[in-house]
């Protein structure tokens, strides 16, 4: 049976630094307490109706990440053991991790390794992809020859905003920019290759950075899931249209189907929505993880 859907965390004894669109943040001291809902958004607004487990789902892949992953990138993640907090709000367990406090990156990290979406229709006008020129003929969810790192601003409301490699290096620094291409590059080549293994397709993906004092730079916020990335099953691929996918493609065509102008507020959403929803946070979890959801 699903867990009835968390759609917002409050506790006095909590001090909430912010409410994103899916994650709470709450100010430990030294630390932070990170709690994913179950809310979930389509273009930009938040859902009336939150999908059972998928905050569950969603931090559960992004530890699986972040262990899998230490050798090359390090990260934020320091426990999932809530100890008291956990002892007195049990509902947190599963879907929450205490990290360590960095100062974010001003930039979000975004890797594709095929064509699809906002970089499919640029390069249907202009033959590139976030001005990066890529070869002639390639169709809609090609495989790119080589992986490409495409920056975007980090926007708390509305769509993030495609920048160049160029104008990140004037944001961060040139040492610090290239540091963290390189970086996600490797990441994404380590990830691809293990879901292809697990009959997953990662078209691509969005990381984020945070600085220790000491200029350390971490692997911060969620990792390779669902809401981070556009997954594709391997067994139904094929260039030249759009992929079906284990995100939340299913709920956007339905919303798509609808006379509603995508403003807030959100219409209600069926039963049989939610469902398939959670279905598909659950299969990516299952193929990535190898197991089902505790």
């Amino acid at each position: 049976m699903p867990h009835p859907p968390i759609l917002r965390f409050d506790a006095p004894e909590l001090r909430k630094l912010r409410s994103g669109k899916v994650r709470e943040v709450f100010d430990l001291g030294d630390r932070l307490l990170f709690v994913a809902s179950d809310r979930i958004s389509a273009f930009d607004v938040i859902m009336d109706d939150g999908v059972p487990d998928k905050g569950r789902v969603l931090n559960q892949i992004s530890l699986f990440w972040f262990n899998r992953l230490r050798e090359i990138v390090p990260h934020h993640f320091l426990t999932a053991d809530l100890g008291e907090i956990g002892r007195r709000r049990p509902e947190l367990v599963g879907r929450s991790m205490i990290v360590r406090k960095t100062k974010p990156l001003p930039v979000e990290c975004v890797v594709r390794g095929y064509l699809a979406g906002s970089g499919w229709k640029e390069y249907r006008k202009s033959r590139s992809v976030c001005g990066l020129p890529l070869p002639e003929g390639l169709q809609e969810s090609s495989e790119l020859p080589t992986p490409i790192f495409t920056p975007s601003t980090k926007a708390e409301v509305g769509h993030d905003e495609n920048i160049s490699f160029e104008t990140a290096a004037k944001i961060l620094g040139a040492a610090k920019a290239e540091k963290i291409r390189d970086l996600s590059l490797a990441i994404y080549a380590a990830a691809r290759d293990f879901a292809r293994a697990r009959g997953i397709l990662i078209a691509d993906t969005k990381f984020e950075f945070g600085e220790l004092p000491d200029g350390t730079l971490l692997l911060i916020d969620e990792a390779l899931t669902p809401d981070s990335s556009r997954f594709w099953p391997v067994d139904h691929y094929a260039p030249g249209r759009g992929q079906p996918s284990f995100d939340k493609q299913f709920l956007r065509d339905y919303l798509e189907s609808l006379d509603w102008n995508k403003q807030p507020p959100p219409p209600p959403l069926p039963a049989e929505v939610i469902g398939k929803t959670r279905e598909k946070y659950l299969d990516v979890y299952r193929r990535l993880v190898g197991k089902d959801l505790a």
